[in-house]
Parts: structure tokens; C-alpha cells; sequence
């Protein structure tokens, strides 16, 4: 598969999408947009994201789920784990909770089921991003080469703060993290203002559509076009519509390149589709 756009092709990684078992799906969809008040664009299921993602000519997909419960870790990673299997364009990331008590036990589980680092929502599971428990965490997930995708921002809570996440690279500046939503929903600027580091990346997911193309290609520009990589934030938003507002930034083909798939395979260690 390929996009192309004024003349040129471009393969496509989604690195933001959610999954969920069919018998929630319905449910965990419905949940998040009352969270957000959005109406999903769609159900939260890997294959309508299988078949919405090849309608956009999306090659790749990082999908995952969050762990709202420490017994949830396990039959999420589990779940995850067996729809890469069945997709071979899914590249999957484990859930975590910060009550989990044996974080190199648990890193094993994920690391023997082929995940190539975690998912964390601090405003759906409730801790902050610094909060000192979590650090042993983010330490092992450094030392095993795990990605970390943060869900960031929201100006309702402090949970996901972009500030917060800067607290945690001072401490561990090497940690490799992926700052979703440009670094932080609905705190666009305050992102600007506190995050930086050489291992953060930033997705595009859930910003097009709020941001004006000046203001988003103003924070691309703060990360830099090789710390960025494009997601939809499925199932909230349609994916075709997602790559098409990426486009309209009218970025150069060489940029295109970089965040539509390049900095992903860089990432996580893929090669071609």
C-alpha cells in the first residue's frame, strides 16, 4: 500500500491506534469519547482498523490499550499480543499499571510476547506521570530498550501534564518516550514552554484537528521533523481523514518521508511494508 499525494507515494505508520476485544469493544469506545465529549468515528475493533487503516493506505499500526486495573495487565497483553499475530501490520505495545509489584517479572511477560514497550494513560489510570513509584519502571523499560507512549495533556487534569514528563527526563534523560498528541492535548503551547529532551519523540494524533497548519508545524518544528511520527489516535478519529490533514501541512517530501513512516521504522527497529 502507498499514499500518494501530489505525485508522490509515501508509505504510512499509525503509531497511536487503539484495540479492544470484541465482547468491550462497543463499550470502551462509547467510554472514551464521554470522557472526551467526542463522538468516535469509529468502533474500537483490530479489524475495522485493519480494513479502515487499508482504505487510507496505512502499511503499519501501533496499536494498544490501557490497563485501568492491575489485573487487566496480563489478558490485555495477552489480547494484544495475539492480534499482532493475526495482523501482521500491527506492531503492538503492552499495557501497564503503576500498582504492578514485580516490574522486571512483568517486563519479561511483555518482552517474551514479541511487545515492543508499553502504554500508559495517566488521566484514565490516575497517577502522575513523575509520581516516584513509576520510576523504577521507566528506568527498566530504559534498560531493555522499551518505547514508552505516553497519552499527554488535558487541560482538566494534572495527571499528564507535559511539565510532569520533563520532571521524569531529568531524571532519566535517556529515557526513549513517545509524548503523545504533540506533546500534550489541549496543552499544546504549555509543551512548547516545558518538553525537550534528544529521546522524545511526538505523535501527531488528536492535535490536526484543533491546531491552525501554522501552529503545528510550530511544534514540529520545537521536536524537530526526526522526532516526529504520525498517528491517528484510532478509533476517535477516521484514519483517512487523519493522513489527508497531515498532508494539507504541505511539509516537503523528504519531511512526509520521515514522519509518515521513516522515524517509525527508525523506532521500532521495521523495515520496509
Amino acid at each position: 500500500m502507498a499514499v500518494t499525494h501530489e505525485g508522490v507515494s509515501y508509505w504510512v505508520a499509525d503509531t497511536h491506534a487503539h484495540i479492544y476485544p470484541g465482547k468491550i469493544a462497543e463499550k470502551a469506545t462509547a467510554s472514551v469519547g464521554e470522557f472526551y465529549h467526542t463522538r468516535m468515528k469509529n468502533v474500537g475493533l483490530p479489524h475495522v482498523l485493519a480494513q479502515r487503516g487499508q482504505e487510507a493506505g496505512i502499511d503499519r499500526f501501533v496499536v494498544c490499550s490501557v490497563a485501568t486495573k492491575v489485573a487487566q495487565v496480563r489478558s490485555i497483553n495477552a489480547f494484544i499480543e495475539r492480534k499482532c499475530r493475526e495482523y501482521p501490520q500491527f506492531v503492538g505495545l503492552g499495557a501497564w499499571h503503576p500498582e504492578v509489584e514485580d516490574i522486571a517479572g512483568e517486563m519479561d511477560d511483555l518482552q517474551r510476547r514479541g511487545l515492543k514497550g508499553i502504554k500508559l494513560h495517566p488521566d484514565f489510570q490516575e497517577f502522575l506521570i513523575d509520581d516516584n513509584r513509576m520510576l523504577p519502571v521507566y528506568a527498566e523499560a530504559q534498560r531493555r530498550g522499551l518505547v514508552i507512549l505516553f497519552h499527554m495533556g488535558d487541560y482538566r487534569t494534572e495527571y499528564s501534564s507535559p511539565k510532569r514528563l520533563m520532571h521524569v527526563l531529568d531524571r532519566l534523560p535517556e529515557l526513549t518516550c513517545i509524548a503523545a498528541h504533540l506533546g500534550g492535548y489541549t496543552e499544546w503551547d504549555a509543551a512548547l514552554k516545558s518538553l525537550h529532551g534528544t529521546n522524545v519523540f511526538v505523535d501527531t494524533s488528536s492535535s490536526l484537528f484543533a491546531l491552525s497548519r501554522e501552529r503545528a508545524l510550530e511544534s514540529i518544528g520545537h521536536f524537530g521533523v526526526e522526532h516526529t511520527l504520525f498517528g491517528t489516535d484510532f478509533p476517535m478519529w477516521d484514519p483517512a481523514e487523519e493522513v489527508r490533514r497531515f498532508l494539507e501541512l504541505g511539509m516537503s517530501p523528504a519531511e512526509n518521508r520521515a514522519i509518515l513512516y521513516g522515524n517509525f521504522a527508525r523506532l521500532f527497529g521495521v523495515g520496509e511494508p
